[in-house]
This record gives structure tokens, C-alpha cells and sequence, in this order.
């Protein structure tokens, strides 16, 4: 059972000022069916209302009035929120978030319930001045608006605003840096925000050695709604002296990638300029949008993300939210992911008045499964804890006077920067929690165990009642012939599989397998014309999805390659060609030659272990109990959760851009690490080591 955790976290004045207006004390006790208590608290473009409920209350109508500054009505009343019980799970204490207006305008505010359909009275009004756009007008940097803004949310930013917009706040802010990831099919750039204080890391590497955070703001291109919230929170995040946004940005690094899909953006399509639905490609990478993305995944190794979309369903609740659900993720991240949802956003949600749901609630139908090519599942099984956020595209029954088309506009928005903010502030008090997960996450996957599933999701129950939501997503059980309950060490490609050109792409011209590979980050073993991808590694749950003949939507049909070396052998050991070792025993000394390669998993090697000029060692829950020396590899190099018993040493290695790994690892002795090209990391897990740790490992 997942732990049940506190979620008291410290939110920001910028996103949480409050302006409490509380009702006046009648003269005479209010009837028992009256609304009391009612209060009206402001933050960044909503305004939370909280009032005593009413007993025997079916739901509540909350009606809002705009006001001059005398607090003379200058327009008619009208009903803005419904509050039923179903949405959210706090009945004794209930809330709702308003937003549907021009932030900086005053309103008066009242709340009534209702028996069935029978009207109770109305509670006693609030008044107050909403809360302005973020950002002093006068301040450079600050003063700085979207085309959404300054249209009052009549019309969405254009590409080229947001564009300009970008550059004006990475020219204008030290904590900002723009880099281009890549470009769409028609040219457009896809942007990236590197966001940090005082300056963000000046590298990839560096960024990936704070932890970082990512955000997804705009795949489906008429889905705009998250991407305003974006450009508004990098604003915030660039210019602010708020002590809860610069303590944020001195502990992580914050990734917002406004618009990976530009061209559709543009022309107010889903997919991109060839049709495609990017949420179906990230696995695949048939589309230089979705390389862009996986690629910085690879880069700069986000361990917690969020993707933005918008949802149909007019029933369903404000933010529907959904873990990465693949049977293949492993248990840490989803646990995690859901840690977020559940404990997290569904809590504050609550609190602040927004109806948090799992992603199919009232009746979404088919949605949240399980296919590997949408983001939340990419990133799950790239063991990155996240979650899809979704925003309910219409007003619905819960929101009346969203048929103006500005109003709901403002509601997807500044509920997007309420989640996002919230995203923030989780990373910030449970980044340790994060952090394991991820690691327990990298060794699980690495020590290549457990059935493999092609197509199947983990089960979301709908919340514990009170939940808010009246259904939870599908079940989407796996069928028998898409589980391998026999995992393979590893796939083998011939060079035309590999190497062969592909007509998969805009165009019909594809990237190869190789270059979609390299794009994930796996570590692939060249002798002579075949090519090896093996299991031991930290994304074991993807590679089959996209090289096992099983796999529902799939680059290749790999060749399985199961164990060559099992049980106990006695005396050395020198490994030529491919071998793989499996819950195996060698009692003597492991030489690997040169071009060969040595893979293990589960695996005891009582000796030491010399490699020089191999292909490829991937060492991965195992344990040698002897020195380990590898000099001269040519192709991967990969040591994870495993314990060696002397000294470790890795020498003149050229791995071409594949840097060697050693993570999770304890070595009893020295760690020493020269000449190596590119040096070694640690994937973010610290290695213990009982001795000193020299050059290029030092800081591993």
C-alpha cells in the first residue's frame, strides 16, 4: 500500500495571496439552510472561495457580481460555479477556484445551496479586488506580456510572440537561458528554457547534476491553454525576488519547453504539419519534434515531469491528471507519480478550490491506456516520476458562464499555472523521495527481472471516497499474447535493420534505427556486422517495446538473445564474441578480448576482471570479487548496482557519445578513471566507494 504522506507545502505569495473579505455578523442567527462563513481569498488569476457547508446540501451555486470601487453592481449577477460533492475530497471543508474573469477587477461574491432544486438563501457577500497579472508594468523584465494577456484572452499568443516573448525574457534575465533543441518539419524552432538561479548550469550534463524538472507545455497544437500558463510562469520564475521561487531555482533547474509542436500551434491543429499526433511518437521518434524531446531527455535527465493538454469531456473535472501507467514502468516511478497525484494535487487542489481528478473521470471513456508512445509512459519507463494534465476544454456543468469564450479561456490557463506551480513546490519538499524512486527505479530496470509486457496499463482506482471523479480510467489489462514471461539478456540487429534507411518519416525518409537509439540513450555492442542492445540496462522496459518481435508498435523485429553462461563454472574464463551471463557463478578470472563483449546480470565472478580493447562490458546486480580493469572499450561501458571487492580502474576508453556509466555501485578500493572519451557519470546515483576516487571519477 502506498505510504500515506503529509502535504503541508509551503506556497507562494505569488501564487497564493490572500484577500479575505469575511462575512458580516447578522443581527439574528443566519437560517440553518444559509451559507456562512464565506470567504474569498485572491492568488494568481483565481479566487478561492470557502464557506461552512449546509447539512442535507445537494450542491452548492456560487454567483459572482463585478463592482466599482463605491461597490455598486456595474452588471447583473450571475451564477459562474457549481460545487458538487464529487469534486474534491474534503466534504467538511468545501471550496471552489473562480476564475473566469479579467484578474484586477472587483467583484462581489455569493454562495447558495440547494436542496435537490429547491434554492436556499444566499449567504451574506464578499467583495473584493481580484489579484492583477503578475509582474510590475514599469519593470523591465516584468512589464513583459503575451499576446493572451494583453488581449484580455481574446486571442491566443501567435508563434512569433511567443518567440519574441522567449527572447525578451532570456535577454532580459540571468536565471534564463534559450536553447534550441531542434526544429519542426516546417523550420519553426522548438525552444527550451533553462531556468535557475542565480544563472542556470552552464551544460547538459551540469543541468542533469541538479535534478531538474521539465515541463511539456504544447504537443496537440489547438491545445493551447497549458503554453499560456508556461510563458506566464517563466515570467515569474525569471524575474521574481519572491524568497519561495529563488529558493526553488537554487535547488533544481526548471525546463520549459513552451511549444515542441510549433507547426501545429500555428495552424491550430493537433497534430504536426504531416498529420501526426506527436503524443503517439515519442516512443517511435518518427518526427523531429518528438527526437527534439527525447533527445533532451537523454541530455539533461528531468527525474520529474509534466505534460499539458486539453480534454473534451464536458463532465469531467478541472484537472484530470494521470500517472504513467505501462506495466513496464517500474513500481518506484508510478508509486512516486502517483504520490504526486493523489497526495499531492488532490489535497491542495482541495484546498484552493480546483477539481483534481484521474484522467476518465465522469465517464472519459477511453482514455489513460497504456501505449508507450505517449509521453507520460515514455517518461514513466524512461523512470522520470510525471504526470498528463489535462484541462477540461469547455466550461461544463460545474461552470455556467464559460460560454464566454475569454472566460473559459482564463480558467484552463491559471488552473495550468496553479498546477504547475504546485509541481514546483512538490519537487521541492520531496525531491529525496524522488530521487530514490528514480534509483531504486534505474537498478530495478537494470537488473534485467520480471515478465515484460507489450501492451497493459496498472490499474488507477477512482479516489477513496468521497473521490472526485464517479469512474476511474480502464482497466486495460494486458492480453497473454503481449506478456514475455522469459526476458531475453539481449537483442541483436543485423546492420541493415540497424544501419538500413527507413521510410517512416516526414516525407517518407526516416532516421535509421541507429540514429533513434542513440536518440533514447542506449548502449548498443558492435561485433562484427551484428549489433547488440542488452537488457541490463536502465530503460529495460522500453527496448523491447520497439525491438521484440511482440512489440505493438515497433522499430524492428530484433532477434532474441538469451543467456550463453548460467550456474557455476570453475577456472578463467576469456570471453570472445557476445556473452551473456545470467544467475551464473565463475569461480576464476574473467579476461574479455579484444572486439568482445561481456554482459551480466545476477552474476558472481570470484577473480578479477580484465577487458582490453573490448566491444562492451554491462556489468548490473552483480558482484566481482577482485579487481575490475577496463581500458581501450570501443562501444559501452555500463557498471550499475553491482559490488566489487578491489580496486576499479577505466582507462583510455572512446565511446564515441555514449558515455561509460557507473552508478549505484559499491567498490571496495580505489576508483580511478583517466583518458576516458567522454568521461563517466553516474546517471545521478552515487557510487560507494572505500577508497580514493581520482580524475575523471572523482566526483562519482
Amino acid at each position: 500500500m502506498r505510504r500515506q504522506r503529509p502535504t503541508l507545502i509551503a506556497v507562494s505569495t505569488l501564487i497564493a495571496i490572500t484577500l479575505t473579505t469575511a462575512a458580516p455578523t447578522p443581527a439574528n442567527a443566519a437560517p440553518p439552510e444559509q451559507v456562512t462563513a464565506l470567504t474569498a481569498h485572491q492568488a494568481d488569476g483565481y479566487t478561492t472561495l470557502a464557506w461552512q457547508p449546509v447539512d442535507g446540501a445537494t450542491d452548492y451555486q456560487i454567483e459572482r457580481t463585478p463592482v466599482d470601487a463605491d461597490n455598486t453592481p456595474t452588471g447583473a449577477p450571475t451564477i459562474v460555479g457549481i460545487w458538487r460533492p464529487n469534486r474534491q475530497i474534503n466534504q467538511h471543508a468545501p471550496t471552489f477556484a473562480d476564475s473566469g474573469y479579467n484578474p484586477g477587477d472587483t467583484f462581489q461574491w455569493r454562495v447558495r445551496a440547494r436542496t435537490g432544486t429547491t434554492e436556499q438563501p444566499y449567504s451574506d457577500p464578499v467583495t473584493a479586488t481580484t489579484t492583477a497579472p503578475w509582474g510590475n508594468p514599469t519593470t523591465p523584465g516584468e512589464q513583459l506580456r503575451t499576446g493572451w494577456e494583453t488581449t484580455h484572452a481574446a486571442q491566443y499568443t501567435s508563434d512569433t510572440d511567443e518567440y519574441a516573448n522567449t527572447a525578451a525574457i532570456d535577454a532580459l534575465s540571468d536565471r534564463v537561458r534559450v536553447v534550441e533543441l531542434g526544429r519542426t518539419v516546417q523550420n519553426r524552432p522548438i525552444n527550451m528554457m533553462v531556468i535557475g538561479h542565480p544563472t542556470p548550469a552552464a551544460t547538459p550534463e551540469a543541468v542533469a547534476a541538479t535534478s531538474p524538472v521539465a515541463i511539456n507545455c504544447n504537443v496537440h497544437g489547438n491545445e493551447p491553454g497549458d503554453r499560456e500558463a508556461c510563458l506566464i510562469m517563466a515570467r515569474q520564475l525569471a524575474f521574481s525576488t519572491d524568497p519561495r521561487i529563488t529558493d526553488l531555482l537554487s535547488h533544481t533547474t526548471v525546463l520549459i519547453v513552451p511549444t515542441i509542436n510549433g507547426d501545429g500551434r500555428a495552424n491550430n491543429t493537433r497534430g504536426n504539419s504531416t498529420g501526426q499526433d506527436l503524443n503517439r511518437d515519442y516512443s517511435l521518434i518518427r518526427q523531429p519534434e518528438t527526437t527534439a524531446y527525447i533527445t533532451m531527455v537523454r541530455d539533461y535527465r528531468p527525474v520529474a515531469g509534466y505534460d499539458g493538454h486539453e480534454f473534451g469531456n464536458s463532465r469531467a473535472g478541472d484537472l484530470p491528471m494521470l500517472p504513467p501507467r505501462h506495466q513496464n514502468v517500474a513500481q518506484p516511478i508510478f508509486d512516486q507519480s502517483q504520490d504526486m497525484i493523489e497526495g499531492h494535487m488532490y489535497a491542495k487542489g482541495a484546498e484552493a478550490g480546483w477539481w483534481a481528478c484521474p484522467y476518465g473521470c465522469e465517464g472519459g471513456g477511453n482514455v489513460g491506456l497504456s501505449e508507450e508512445t505517449i509521453l507520460r509512459n515514455t517518461l514513466g519507463l524512461k523512470n522520470v516520476t510525471n504526470s498528463l494534465l489535462e484541462l477540461r476544454s469547455s466550461g461544463g456543468q460545474t461552470r455556467p458562464d464559460e460560454g464566454n469564450t475569454a472566460n473559459n479561456r482564463r480558467r484552463k490557463t491559471y488552473s495550468a499555472l496553479w498546477t504547475f506551480h504546485q509541481f514546483l513546490d512538490y519537487h521541492r519538499a520531496d525531491r529525496a523521495d524522488i530521487l530514490k524512486a528514480r534509483a531504486e527505479a534505474i537498478e530495478t530496470q537494470a537488473a534485467n527481472t520480471g515478465r515484460l509486457v507489450f501492451r497493459g496499463s496498472r490499474p488507477i482506482p477512482a479516489h477513496p471516497a468521497p473521490h472526485p471523479g464517479d469512474s476511474p480510467p480502464p482497466i486495460d489489462a494486458p492480453p497473454a499474447d503481449l506478456i514475455l514471461d522469459n526476458a531475453p539478456c539481449a537483442y541483436k540487429l543485423t546492420d541493415a535493420q540497424y544501419n538500413g534507411a527507413r521510410t517512416d518519416g516526414p516525407g517518407g525518409v526516416g532516421t535509421t534505427v541507429a540514429q533513434r537509439i542513440a536518440a533514447h540513450g542506449w548502449k548498443v555492442i558492435t561485433i562484427g556486422d551484428d549489433h547488440y542492445v542488452p537488457l541490463n540496462q536502465p530503460e529495460r522496459g522500453l527496448i523491447p517495446l520497439l525491438l521484440d518481435t511482440k512489440g505493438v508498435e515497433k522499430l524492428t523485429d530484433g532477434e532474441r538473445v538469451y543467456p550463453t553462461l548460467t550456474g557455476r563454472r570453475n577456472g578463467p574464463l576469456t570471453v570472445t564474441g557476445f556473452t551473456c551471463a545470467d544467475d551464473a557463478t565463475i569461480n576464476g578470472p574473467v579476461t574479455v578480448r579484444a572486439g568482445a563483449a561481456l554482459v551480466t546480470t545476477a552474476t558472481t565472478i570470484s577473480g578479477p576482471l580484465t577487458a582490453t580493447g573490448a566491444a562492451g562490458i554491462l556489468l548490473a546486480d552483480s558482484t566481482v570479487n577482485g579487481p575490475v580493469r577496463i581500458a581501450t572499450t570501443t562501444d559501452a561501458i555500463s557498471i550499475i548496482d553491482a559490488t566489487i571487492a578491489g580496486p576499479v580502474d577505466l582507462s583510455g576508453n572512446t565511446t564515441g557519445t555514449d558515455a561509460p556509466v557507473l552508478a549505484g555501485t559499491t567498490i571496495r578500493g580505489p576508483l580511478r578513471c583517466t583518458g576516458n572519451n567522454p568521461a563517466p557519470h553516474n546517471l545521478g546515483i552515487a557510487n560507494t566507494v572505500h577508497g580514493p576516487r581520482t580524475t575523471q571519477c572523482a566526483a562519482l
